[in-house]
């Protein structure tokens, strides 16, 4: 697959298989995102691969935020029970999750092309993936920023800030391509 393809067939996956995705390529897919540019070389990105043990606490997490997100705080136990577990579910069953995090050292305008690289290695990363056959959905939950997630993940939050979770694995449906054309969204000036 050449570069335009990838980036002209990629979508966003938001189902996967169970295939676990070998941790060789996951570490091949992610080697990509340090080639994004990024000024004055900062290299201002962290990969962190999450693992069983720590996936478990972070679906504890997220399964509670589904629950207040979807306010069934007035709901009855086994309702809220039953929408807790289909949560857990959900989070424990993506295939490999990596949370993203980028350095947010220097002034305003340093912090903005840090998080501008990050966010082109976040990509570097997606098109990779889709040409080797896996796909990816960049989520940017309210898990993502709690203080406690960096924790978990090992990030101080006081110099780095988790921009997404990658979701990674084998797509088990693909979305139709959704794009306005360049017309749209060109100008041209004198």
């Amino acid at each position: 697959m050449d570069v335009r393809e990838a980036i002209e067939t990629r979508r966003t996956i938001f189902a996967f298989t169970d295939v676990p995705v070998p941790h060789t390529l996951l570490e091949t897919i992610l080697s990509a995102g340090i080639w994004a540019p990024n000024h004055h070389l900062t290299e201002p990105w962290t990969f962190v691969i999450v693992g069983q043990e720590t996936r478990r606490t972070l679906a504890e997490r997220y399964a509670e935020l589904r629950l207040q997100k979807k306010a069934a705080l007035d709901a009855t136990e086994e309702k809220r029970a039953s929408l807790r577990a289909v949560a857990y579910d959900k989070f424990m069953a993506i295939p490999a999750i990596v949370a993203v995090a980028c350095l947010q050292e220097g002034d305003e305008q340093r912090q903005r092309e840090d998080y501008a690289a990050a966010c082109c290695a976040m990509q570097n990363i997606q098109l990779v993936a889709w040409a080797e056959g896996v796909g990816v959905q960049w989520s940017t939950g309210p898990v993502t920023l709690e203080p406690a997630t960096h924790e978990l993940l090992g990030l101080d939050l006081s110099r780095q800030q988790i921009i997404g979770f990658l979701y990674i694995g084998y797509p088990a449906e693909v979305p139709k391509a959704r794009r306005k054309p360049l017309d749209e969204v060109l100008k041209r000036m004198p």
